[in-house]
């Protein structure tokens, strides 16, 4: 026990460390700055886990903001593969571009799953610079990880951001487009239009009172078509 708890304050400090040195100048290939050291507490958990109990090798890792963060049965929602959550609550692409590397490269994935873009529209990013993000995350993968599949999950509507799907509908639509003519290493998973009722707006019972976050009534529904995308 005493071992892994140096290994965990071992690497925590690590993290702390490197992520303090890269401060301040931090920015990916997109506009968008990054500030790494917002994100210390959640790589630190990251860092306790695999300390306490070792990821599967060459994982199915899913990858993005809080939708993936707070899938919490993930593992029993996809029982006898072997899935890594990696989600980081709030995150936009340029944190995923930034902290690929660390939290992509590094667990030698069998296979991504990556939902992004959700906070970036709802930062202000435009259907094209989610695109082009989108474009940047898939360049990274194929000079990093040109082996490894990537499933694009598609930005889901929320009551919240309503005013902002029609945005949604057109970053969906370029990264669709963009996939369906490379289906040799890209999948898009439509998990945005289940979640629509007969009227064409979010459904309820999916949504949890913030009107953003999904219910584990939105994550059967996500179990449902992501599954269908996934490796053994």
């Amino acid at each position: 026990m005493l071992r892994v708890s140096f290994r965990f304050y071992y690497a925590g400090l690590l993290i702390s460390l490197w992520l303090l040195s890269l401060s301040g100048r931090a920015q990916t290939a997109t506009s968008a700055p990054v500030n790494p050291v917002q994100w210390a507490d959640e790589l630190r958990a990251f860092a306790r886990q695999d300390s306490l109990m070792p990821p599967p090798a060459r994982p199915i890792l899913f990858y993005g903001s809080s939708s993936i963060r707070k899938w919490e049965t993930l593992r029993q929602d996809f029982a006898g593969r072997p899935v890594l959550n990696r989600g980081f609550g709030g995150s936009r692409f340029p944190d995923a571009l930034y902290f690929f590397d660390k939290l992509v490269v590094a667990y030698h994935p069998r296979q991504v799953v990556l939902y992004e873009g959700d906070n970036d529209i709802g930062s202000g990013a435009t259907p094209q610079e989610v695109f082009r993000s989108f474009l940047a995350f898939e360049k990274l993968m194929q000079q990093k990880l040109p082996k490894v599949p990537l499933v694009f999950l598609a930005i889901k509507p929320s009551p919240s951001r309503w005013a902002l799907y029609p945005k949604v509908q057109e970053a969906n639509r370029l990264i669709r487009e963009y996939i369906t003519a490379h289906p040799k290493r890209l999948r898009y998973v439509d998990t945005a239009t289940p979640l629509l009722g007969p009227n064409g707006r979010p459904q309820p019972q999916f949504y949890v009172s913030d009107s953003l976050h999904m219910t584990p009534a939105g994550y059967v529904v996500w179990k449902r078509v992501v599954g269908k995308g996934l490796k053994r």
